[in-house]
């Protein structure tokens, strides 16, 4: 038996999963997050131990003999957050998430400074690690002098399983503070910030053995001695691994609270002009491009909340067949964006409101604004050397229909929809603990699922919404001087 430990943003999935690959059993606990001001986004590490707990002793109260069985778990977990320790292992302030964009200011500082770009292979964003840690420095110094270790999330999570500070290539990579080509930490980018290796942990690969569960937490629930934690990956890549996006040619789309297309690369092709992540996957020798959107299913919940319906019911209400494109246009730039133009200034807009516009037009602006920008990221990692041909849809919003047919008409790809719908960061996760227990070849382990429907591009559209696409182009550049 194998467990993968998916943190996200909401909540913690726990998934149960034997030697043939089926998810016996899962788990999930709520997470909140904390917005004091416009900009921040913070959560309480605690919290994460707390969800993570509740979730395992659940699965020990419903499967203890398969609980007792696991050799092996895997870590996922959102990229990016800045948790700082002291020497008494003691977090010394909330952990700054994914989309906390106040450190603007800091990221374009440091991305003035080549060696940034040059060895990490990214534009240094706002959300990155780096810059939220200059950002304590200048704002909160007392915090910084006392900072002996720099954590991400899901790395928490490992120490407080295993007592060991250690980090995977694939999470690592989007600190900045790595040299992306040579799957290292780059002294010359730690010094940058004032910071040193050994406020670091140690890199190993996501299919490495990291550590083993501590005695004390196996005996809670009922577990053997030695099991493996994986290294594990950041969300994106154990969602990869969970989909085998593995090999060249591979990709998915994440329809999540943020919104991401994903490439499998088998050589490191950075090209940080384009916007397009280039980070490490979590198998050895392979690395990823990606765009990323802040606010996807974000923003449908968003408009959820304004609109006082559920997001299932706003959706099915526009029926299961693709409309022509809305008169309405919406920007989901919430919380600011990252592909392409990494700004986090920009804000929201609705376009083009009349008397006539209801509710369900705009619910179908929602979801036409973040299939246009996911082709904004299609568009970017083209420049960036990566055709896609299909792509696999992952995450929350692929339950929906409609919006599975309308971004396969703005792609103009094949959206392939897997028939598990377990197939997400926390199966990835279960892998490379599946691969790190029994020192297997991954690609024998991250196999492609079972597709359930294949969702192909509505050729009498494609005109209509390419159209559509190119007005939503005209519309960052006419409304960034005004947010």
């Amino acid at each position: 038996m194998y467990l993968g430990i998916d943190m996200g943003t909401s909540s913690v999935k726990v998934v149960l999963m034997n030697d043939a690959q089926h998810i016996l059993g899962s788990s999930s606990q709520p997470l909140t997050v904390s917005r004091p001001h416009t900009g921040w986004s913070e959560q309480n590490p605690a919290d994460w131990i707390t969800a993570t707990t509740q979730a395992l002793d659940e699965l020990k109260q419903q499967y203890p003999t398969e609980l007792a069985a696991v050799k092996g778990i895997g870590l996922s977990g959102h990229m990016h957050g800045a948790t700082l320790l002291d020497q008494q292992h003691q977090v010394l302030r909330p952990c700054m998430l994914w989309n906390d964009t106040r450190s603007y200011k800091e990221a374009a500082e440091l991305d003035a400074n080549p060696q940034f770009r040059a060895l990490s292979g990214n534009i240094v964003f706002p959300g990155f690690t780096a810059p939220k840690v200059v950002w304590v420095q200048r704002h909160e110094p007392e915090i910084f002098a006392k900072v002996a270790k720099v954590l991400l999330p899901k790395d928490y999570l490992r120490w407080w399983l295993t007592g060991e500070y250690a980090s995977d290539c694939s999470d690592a990579a989007g600190t900045a503070w790595m040299d992306v080509g040579k799957r290292q930490w780059s002294t010359e980018l730690l010094n940058a910030c004032d910071l040193t290796e050994e406020q670091m942990p140690r890199l190993v690969e996501g299919t490495d053995v990291s550590g083993y569960v501590r005695p004390e937490l196996a005996e809670r629930w009922g577990m053997g001695k030695q099991v493996v934690v994986a290294g594990g990956a950041g969300d994106n890549a154990a969602s990869a691994c969970g989909m085998g996006v593995v090999t060249k040619g591979s990709a998915f789309v994440s329809l999540g609270t943020s919104g991401v297309l994903f490439a499998a690369t088998e050589r490191y092709l950075p090209n940080p002009a384009s916007a397009v992540h280039t980070f490490c996957h979590a198998v050895p020798n392979t690395w990823h491009q990606m765009g990323v959107i802040l606010s996807a299913t974000d923003a449908l919940n968003w408009w959820s909340h304004i609109a006082e319906q559920s997001a299932a019911e706003l959706t099915q209400k526009l029926g299961t067949e693709l409309h022509k494109p809305a008169r309405v246009l919406f920007l989901p730039y919430l919380a600011g964006e990252r592909t392409p133009h990494n700004d986090a200034a920009i804000r929201g807009a609705f376009l083009g409101l009349a008397h006539a516009t209801e509710r369900e037009m705009m619910t179908q602006a929602v979801l036409e604004g973040v299939a246009f920008a996911l082709k904004d990221n299609l568009r970017a990692l083209e420049q960036a050397g990566s055709k896609l041909e299909r792509v696999i849809a992952v995450g929350g919003g692929s339950r929906s229909v409609y919006w599975l047919k309308l971004l396969a008409t703005v792609l103009n790809l094949p959206i392939d929809l897997p028939e598990d719908n377990e197939v997400g960061a926390a199966l990835g996760a279960a892998r490379l603990g599946m691969i790190a227990a029994l020192q297997v070849d991954p690609l024998q382990v991250l196999t492609a699922p079972v597709i359930e429907q294949t969702f192909e591009p509505e050729i009498a559209l494609l005109s209509d919404y390419a159209h559509a696409y190119e007005r939503y182009r005209l519309a960052y550049p006419a409304i960034k001087s005004l947010s």
